[in-house]
């Protein structure tokens, strides 16, 4: 086990009984005869040193309630379980108070305390765990884990960099897919606000009845036990960040309230008379055009500008496709890996797709391709015919100049002949003779065209 241990108690036979008993269960044993003692150890080796304590309540010189408060003055975080053999609810309840994890009352069995231990262990493989999960998140969202290598998305990360650690509200603006939560979370995760929580609320998601209560809270919700209040996001999120999705879908009378939040730090529960004070930084997005919302009078012109101090537009990824390339190797990786495929790259032809595709679902739509490209592979080197079909359709229209919501034959035809006319007269170096028989039409055909379609320069 090669857990360590400090039993503190005034009596030398207690100390024996379970310094037997801890030894046996595999713990390396440290013991103090009262507070004082336990203090110099603590100092001698460090407030570090012991991963549990069990302390007697009374003792001479220093009893155990004031030794929990010397001890966490000098940085121990050892779980600490606190006996006595006067026990009574009220020592109970100011032990843990001043930080102890568990109470036992003497006298003792000995499965007692090994409950006691075998709680106090699970509680710390479970603190241990979640502290290392939020680390391993925290280091996922580190502005250079972000890929990218467009100008224009650089420009955003140094803009959330500059602005991470103030509590101002920063509003992201762009179409649906472009990443706007990922790079919320990436904002929260590099602030002063890391260790605290991050709550996303999708607006237009939760149903209007029941979103002023989801949002700020509920007093006096009847149970069997009596009437209780229900913490609304905000105040879980207290210390932390609230990220509102789709923001200016909010009804107005929920509008009323986050501007109250806003401006005065405060929130009102629905059903209470008194303010609660929160402490929380407001992030929010939209697909909309604010600004239209507040001109059709279906947001308010206050409310946009208390969201709006940072406003930051996320480029859909038609504008960044220099990140495409980079996002496609991330994803490659990220879905071998799920999927348990070893596929490495995609065929020149398969990116050229990728890259010319207008990707109206921006980089969710690329990933959920990606996803499929992967599980449809049947080598290391995802191929054309690996793609979504929709892009196929999209390549195979670009190729011949029409549009994926073209459909006018009179407007197509003139010009998939112009084009094709002139890669043959390009193909033969002008030569009229030799691209009629490429086209296979007549000679004359082709001189009536090139008049007809102002084709020159060859």
């Amino acid at each position: 086990m090669d857990q360590t241990i400090l039993i503190i108690d005034d009596e030398k036979a207690v100390r024996e009984v379970l310094t037997a008993l801890l030894s046996g269960e595999g713990y390396r044993v440290t013991t103090a005869g009262n507070g004082e003692e336990a203090l110099q150890a603590l100092e001698e080796q460090g407030p570090g040193a012991f991963d549990y304590i069990l302390c007697d309540i009374r003792m001479p010189k220093m009893d155990g309630l004031e030794f929990l408060k010397r001890s966490r003055g000098l940085g121990c975080t050892a779980a600490t379980i606190v006996m006595s053999a006067y026990g009574s609810v009220d020592t109970a309840i100011e032990a843990i108070k001043l930080g102890a994890y568990d109470y036992i009352s003497k006298p003792f069995k000995a499965d007692e305390v090994l409950i006691a231990l075998r709680k106090a262990e699970e509680r710390e493989r479970l603190i241990r765990e979640n502290r290392e999960l939020r680390r391993t998140l925290q280091r996922g969202y580190r502005f250079e884990n972000i890929v990218l290598k467009s100008p224009k998305m650089q420009g955003v990360l140094d803009l959330l960099h500059r602005v991470a650690d103030y509590r101002s509200s920063v509003l992201f603006l762009g179409e649906s897919g472009t990443g706007k939560e990922l790079l919320a979370r990436t904002l929260h995760f590099n602030s002063n606000r890391k260790d605290g929580p991050f709550v996303t609320a999708h607006c237009s998601a939760i149903p209007e009845s029941l979103l002023e209560a989801e949002l700020f809270g509920c007093e006096g919700v009847a149970s069997k036990e009596g009437a209780s209040p229900k913490r609304g996001l905000f105040e879980e999120a207290s210390g932390g960040t609230v990220f509102l999705d789709e923001a200016v879908a909010l009804p107005s009378f929920v509008q009323v309230k986050l501007l109250a939040l806003l401006q005065g730090g405060t929130i009102r529960r629905v059903g209470s008379d008194r303010d609660l004070s929160v402490d929380v930084r407001v992030v929010a997005a939209t697909v909309r055009d604010p600004e239209k919302e507040i001109e059709g009078g279906r947001f308010r012109e206050d409310l946009y500008y208390r969201l709006n101090v940072i406003p930051v537009r996320v480029p859909p990824l038609r504008e960044r496709r220099e990140d495409i390339p980079l996002l496609v190797d991330h994803f490659l990786r990220l879905y071998g890996t799920q999927i348990g495929k070893e596929v490495h790259a995609v065929t020149p032809e398969a990116l050229d797709a990728l890259l010319h595709y207008s990707w109206k679902g921006n980089v969710r739509e690329l990933e959920n391709v990606m996803e499929r490209a992967v599980v449809l592979a049947d080598g290391p080197t995802v191929q054309l015919e690996h793609l979504a079909p929709w892009i196929l359709d999209d390549r195979r229209a670009a190729f011949v100049g029409v549009a994926p919501d073209e459909y006018s034959i009179k407007k197509v035809v003139p010009r998939i002949e112009k084009e094709l006319i002139t890669r043959a007269l390009r193909k033969t170096r002008g030569n009229r003779t030799a691209a009629s028989k490429l086209l296979e039409i007549s000679h004359r055909a082709v001189l009536y065209k090139i008049k007809d379609y102002a084709i020159d320069g060859l």
